[in-house]
């Protein structure tokens, strides 16, 4: 079945809303990519007005940005630290915008949304 993102189908009582129209094509939305620690693996995907998008469905290093220096480096990603979009992403080591992670330089933390961008960019933190 088709995931729309529209409004829920319950009102916060629990009671149903009138079915008023159908889902629309513009409605459409995707799974998630939950991004792990594994080999790289990307997949692309066709958008609106065809636009195409890579998602990150696992990778295995980031651009590490190093502020004292202000330099880029590619670094590999050890493990998950901390997430703050689901605490259960941590032991799944799933990646999303914002999870610090542990490089082999220190810890970092992701700013790009590797579901959406296909990579991943952080900056040193310790």
């Amino acid at each position: 079945m088709a995931r729309a993102q529209t409004r829920s189908n319950k009102k916060q009582t629990g009671a149903r809303y009138v079915a008023y129209r159908k889902k629309k094509l513009y409605e459409l939305g995707r799974e998630p990519a939950l991004t792990h620690l594994a080999e790289k693996r990307v997949k692309k995907v066709r958008g609106r007005s065809d636009i195409r998008k890579v998602r990150a469905l696992s990778v295995d290093t980031a651009n590490l940005f190093d502020p004292k220096d202000k330099k880029y480096s590619k670094v590999k990603i050890k493990s998950v630290v901390e997430n703050p979009a689901n605490r259960h992403f941590i032991r799944r080591n799933i990646m999303t915008k914002g999870t610090v992670v542990d490089t082999e330089k220190g810890k970092a933390k992701i700013t790009s949304r590797p579901g959406q961008d296909g990579i991943v960019n952080a900056v040193l933190i310790s």
